[in-house]
């Protein structure tokens, strides 16, 4: 028998994040994945979609569909349903895809358009510079405005498994490096794909929302909203 002694503290963490209204989100998560439960607790609705609801469920319900980090890697249904995601995305929807290890999404190619995951590339650094690359961008304005000041604050790194080559269709949004490094652009990509939104980011959300990132979440919820947003 061993006595074990916990804190008993609760952290609160007070946010300025406009959520659309009725943003509902699909979600294909692996394992320990703590970003359902995060976006649950601002509001969003999420429901998590297993082997069933991805091969047959109705997609167009969700205003979003959110894979989970290393999702390509740990569920073989997920792979299959690859087509069924991209159609839905060309059909108006949004498909955000976190990051994923390069062995298995460049053996796959699940991207609408060329784009492979680079060997090693990430921002260690929490702390390092962040560059935009387009102030109006719709990813940076709607519903939240992203300014520097919404990178303070991040823990441990900034992003991993970040983009080395994609087509030209895609647009790179933000700019990473970390100090005496080579600046990344793969961090966060977008592209329209037929009538929806295609977004790939290695930005280690799975990471800041936990910590209460204030600026992290706002960025997330921008990424999840595009289909509110009147063009």
């Amino acid at each position: 028998t061993r006595l074990w002694r916990e804190p008993a503290i609760a952290k609160v963490q007070v946010m300025d994040v406009t959520v659309p209204r009725d943003l509902r989100v699909g979600y294909v998560t692996a394992e320990n994945d703590p970003i359902p439960e995060a976006l649950r607790e601002i509001g969003v609705h999420v429901e998590l979609l297993d082997e069933q609801a991805l091969a047959f469920g109705d997609l167009s319900q969700y205003d979003a569909i959110a894979i989970g980090i290393r999702a390509y890697e740990l569920r073989s249904d997920l792979a299959r349903a690859n087509q069924r995601l991209l159609d839905y995305a060309a059909a108006g929807g949004t498909l955000v895809v976190q990051y994923q290890r390069e062995g298995v999404w460049n053996q796959l190619k699940p991207a609408p358009y060329a784009a492979t995951v680079g060997n090693g590339l990430r921002t260690t650094d929490e702390n390092s510079p962040v560059r935009v690359l387009d102030a109006k961008h719709p990813l940076l304005n709607f519903p939240n405005a992203i300014r520097a000041e919404d990178f303070s604050g991040w823990v441990q790194e900034r992003g991993l498994y970040y983009w080395d080559k994609f087509d030209a269709k895609y647009q790179p949004v933000l700019a990473l490096r970390d100090p005496g490094e080579q600046e990344q652009l793969g961090a966060l990509v977008y592209a329209r794909h037929g009538k929806g939104v295609y977004i790939y980011t290695g930005l280690s959300f799975f990471r800041q929302l936990p910590e209460g990132v204030a600026g992290a979440y706002r960025l997330f919820v921008n990424l999840l909203s595009q289909g509110k947003r009147k063009n």
